[in-house]
């Protein structure tokens, strides 16, 4: 079986090869093609992969290119992981948002609106071709923002196309293991949109264990979301919000940490891989160890600036492994050996939220068989998680309304109705000065 990673000089893609690696069944993947347009950084991936691999002889072969279009061809998964305008272009995201006193995180307010009129075009592009050069292949998409770029590409590849995310994995291991269950025997009811969810339940053996964590101030705030939201907010809202929300709930806080601090999130990311690709042009370097020491410290300053606005201290030792390499493999092997499951996914509406129309992405929980995904019933949301929601999905829609059409006015729309952007005048800056900075938004006219 033939996997395609797209973005495969990405830094985090030895975690998804680990991951196949443990894989030992039959139908496995048996060989991994990575495409980028770095062959630099294709060649120094290759190299923690070959290390990973040693010793190993029924490892997945691994072939690198820079043509999409041999990439594609054959696969029977696409596995799709770009950053369009690479890191660069996120700290660009953050410095221009900023500038306004407003949010610039890659997927959450003006940064994640920026990063998705970059991408969305060449998502497009990438599913046109999977639908002309690989019709059977299922695509896995964690490029962000994950939830409108799986829209944008649904559009053209159907049901085909699915949507990952790691963190409402993380958020119900780290609730299932506050409460003493064990997260693989727990049903997570999660409802919402990508980094826009709420867990308002966990069933273990038909008992929603939620309610007991709740009334335990001392069990609630132990864990990464109560000491970010804090204890008397989430017993308030009566749910556990995706960890993403704190931009929500403590937006002005969380605005000035990032002003405050010495490089934003995206500089940061890009100082720090920039030095491991270059320790990786010297042939004698250990490429596994210098990738491993850099993933260690970049999963322990995650949404560090957060954590400082709500004095929520260093990340739980536990927290620190990732999770979507995981889900992208449970998902890859319920759909090739129908071997069925159940996973929390970026997935069609089809009238799952009744809020939505049901081509709308939603991320919610589905069982997953070689039929794809399919979204699990799910209750209506409570009025304030219903008019965010339908807020950022309307914002979501005039962006790829934006990408389509290459309107400015439809760009400044997406902007303005934002709930973390507060100004028409704002917005229209913010156009202005992505377009500056951005030489891939000159589409917008």
């Amino acid at each position: 079986m033939k996997l395609t990673i797209l973005g495969g000089g990405g830094f985090r893609v030895p975690l998804v090869y680990g991951a196949l690696l443990g894989d030992r069944a039959a139908g496995r993947v048996t060989h991994v093609v990575l495409h980028d347009l770095d062959a630099e950084r294709l060649s120094a991936v290759a190299r923690v992969l070959a290390e990973q691999a040693a010793g190993r002889a029924d490892a997945p072969v691994v072939t690198v290119t820079t043509d999409l279009d041999d990439a594609l061809r054959g696969a029977d998964f696409v596995f799709s992981a770009i950053r369009v305008g690479g890191l660069e272009g996120r700290a660009a995201d953050e410095r221009v948002a900023l500038a306004e006193d407003v949010l610039g995180q890659e997927t959450v307010g003006a940064g994640g609106i920026a990063y998705g009129l970059r991408t969305v075009p060449v998502a497009v592009d990438i599913a046109r071709r999977v639908a002309r050069l690989a019709p059977d292949a299922w695509v896995i998409n964690f490029t962000n923002p994950a939830g409108l770029v799986t829209e944008a590409m649904s559009r053209h590849l159907g049901d085909r196309v699915i949507g990952i995310c790691d963190s409402p994995v993380g958020l119900g291991r780290r609730i299932a293991r506050v409460l003493g269950a064990n997260p693989g025997e727990a049903w997570i009811d999660y409802v919402g949109l990508n980094h826009l969810g709420w867990v308002r339940g966990l069933r273990v053996g038909g008992r929603d264990e939620l309610p007991r964590l709740l009334a335990d101030p001392g069990l609630l705030g132990s864990f990464e979301e109560g000491k970010l939201f804090g204890v008397d907010w989430l017993r308030s809202l009566g749910a556990i919000p995706n960890e993403y929300l704190h931009y929500y709930y403590f937006n002005r806080e969380t605005v000035r940490a990032y002003q405050q601090a010495k490089k934003t999130r995206g500089a940061f990311l890009r100082d720090q891989q920039a030095a491991f690709y270059e320790e990786m042009r010297r042939p004698e370097a250990s490429a596994l160890a210098a990738w491993d020491r850099t993933r260690a410290e970049r999963e322990a300053t995650y949404m560090a600036e957060n954590r400082d606005a709500a004095g929520a201290g260093e990340r739980d030792a536990d927290d620190l492994s990732g999770g979507y390499e995981k889900v992208a493999l449970a998902l890859m092997r319920a759909i090739a050996r129908d071997e069925r499951t159940t996973l929390i996914l970026n997935v069609r509406n089809r009238g799952t939220l009744a809020v939505l129309d049901a081509e709308a992405v939603v991320e919610v929980p589905c069982l997953v068989d070689a039929n794809g995904a399919h979204p699990v019933a799910v209750d209506p949301l409570p009025d304030h998680a219903t008019g965010l929601v339908c807020s950022v999905k309307a914002v979501e829609r005039e962006v790829l309304a934006a990408a389509e059409s290459g309107s400015r006015a439809a760009a400044v729309k997406a902007f303005a109705l934002h709930p973390l952007v507060d100004s028409v005048n704002v917005a229209h800056r913010l156009v202005d000065g992505y377009t500056k900075a951005h030489p891939g938004l000159a589409y917008l006219k």
